[in-house]
């Protein structure tokens, strides 16, 4: 047996232990998860009489969260039907900035990315890459860059806007286009604009106590990215795998 030969066999044999079950079980800790903060937010919702219009979207974002912490191609899809929801709710309370991001930005956004996504199907995922060390430091400089101007424009408006809420939202938007192009370092900015909005959600109850349904939610969402960081990582190891698996397989062939 060649060295192609040999290491195309050790390959084999591990691709084989690592290979998936057939027909996963149902993912208990998840529907309990899911079910334990539905409860929460119906009875926050009820105590603070909040329009049922208000609380709707995050029963359905509860399911995006579920599906994301799987990295689950259709999260996006749910979530940019969901976004039509959302921006709905803020017609209603009279939100026309929010609403017209989500029906502009965030809808759109998250289709294209299941749109991307299913193109290159991985399992109910898609194929992840990593940014290169070039595309890291001008994403950056530009992620600086625009974090600097919002902050300057707000200081000459003498706006009341937060910084912290500047820097969630620009973090959303850049996390949206590295979600689209399937970069795993989405799963690492989500993990500070997770704790980013719990802090924000914990600051609007002093004056919103009613927020605490959002609040419930954010700790929810956090968990979920949490699980989602782990799972897009053992993915993109595992496609990382089959591919040096194929180029093995593609290496022998030629040998022979």
């Amino acid at each position: 047996m060649n060295k192609s030969e040999s290491q195309l066999s050790e390959i084999s044999e591990t691709a084989e232990k690592n290979t998936p079950p057939a027909k996963p079980r149902a993912d208990i800790p998840s529907i309990v998860l899911m079910a334990i903060t539905a409860v929460l937010i119906t009875i926050a919702g009820i105590y603070y009489k909040q329009h049922p219009l208000h609380i709707l979207p995050l029963y359905v974002s509860l399911v995006i969260g579920a599906l994301q912490a799987k990295a689950n191609r259709f999260a996006s899809l749910l979530g940019g039907i969901n976004s039509i929801l959302y921006a709905i709710v803020y017609l209603y309370l009279g939100l026309y900035a929010s609403a017209l991001y989500a029906i502009l930005f965030s809808c759109p956004v998250q289709l294209v990315t299941f749109v991307r996504w299913n193109q290159r199907k991985y399992g109910s995922s898609t194929v992840f890459r990593k940014m290169t060390a070039m595309q890291r430091i001008v994403v950056s400089a530009a992620f600086v860059a625009s974090v600097a101007a919002v902050m300057l424009v707000l200081n000459l408006l003498k706006s009341d806007y937060s910084f912290i809420d500047s820097l969630s939202s620009l973090m959303g938007i850049l996390i949206s286009f590295l979600t689209m192009f399937a970069f795993i370092e989405y799963t690492w900015l989500m993990l500070p604009n997770g704790i980013i909005g719990i802090i924000l959600n914990i600051a609007t109850m002093k004056a919103h106590p009613q927020q605490i349904t959002y609040l419930i939610f954010s700790i929810y969402s956090l968990i979920c990215v949490i699980r989602g960081f782990f799972m897009v990582l053992r993915l993109y190891k595992e496609q990382q795998f089959e591919m040096i698996r194929n180029k093995a397989t593609a290496e022998a062939n030629i040998t022979e």
